[in-house]
C-alpha cells in the first residue's frame, strides 16, 4: 500500500490546549487510529531563523526541537493534516512517499486492513 512518512518539527516547549504540542500530536494520532507514532528530541540543529541549537547543559530548557513522525496511509495523512488546519496549528512538516507493509503479520495485524495488500 502507498502512504507517507509524515514528519513534524515542533519546538520543545510549544503547547496546544495546555499540552506540549509533540504530546498532543501523538495523542491525536493515536485517537485517529494511526498505527504508530514516535517523537525524537534533536541533539542539535537550526531552523528558518538560522539560530543553532544544541542539546547542552547550559542551553535554556525548552529551546530545542522535537521531531514527531508517523507512517500513514493517504487517508490517515489527510485526517491529521485536516485536524492541524482546524486547530490553526502552524507547524513545519515533511512528507515523503512510502510503501507500507507488515512482514510476517500476526493475528492482530490480520484483523486490520493489511497495508501491504
Amino acid at each position: 500500500m502507498k502512504g507517507s512518512l509524515l514528519r513534524f518539527y515542533v519546538g520543545e516547549g510549544e503547547r496546544l490546549h495546555g499540552v506540549l504540542l509533540w504530546e498532543w500530536l501523538l495523542a491525536e494520532g493515536n485517537r485517529l487510529g494511526i498505527r504508530g507514532g514516535s517523537a525524537f528530541r534533536a541533539v542539535g540543529g537550526f531552523g528558518r531563523r538560522h539560530a543553532i541549537h544544541e542539546d547542552r547543559f547550559f542551553e535554556l530548557s525548552g529551546s530545542g526541537c522535537i521531531e514527531v513522525e508517523f507512517v500513514v496511509t493517504e487517508d490517515e495523512e489527510r485526517q491529521i493534516v485536516d485536524l492541524l488546519r482546524h486547530e490553526n496549528v502552524r507547524v513545519f512538516c515533511a512528507r515523503m512517499a512510502a510503501s507500507l507493509d507488515i512482514i510476517n503479520p500476526d493475528v492482530q495485524d490480520l484483523a486490520q486492513p493489511n497495508p501491504g495488500g
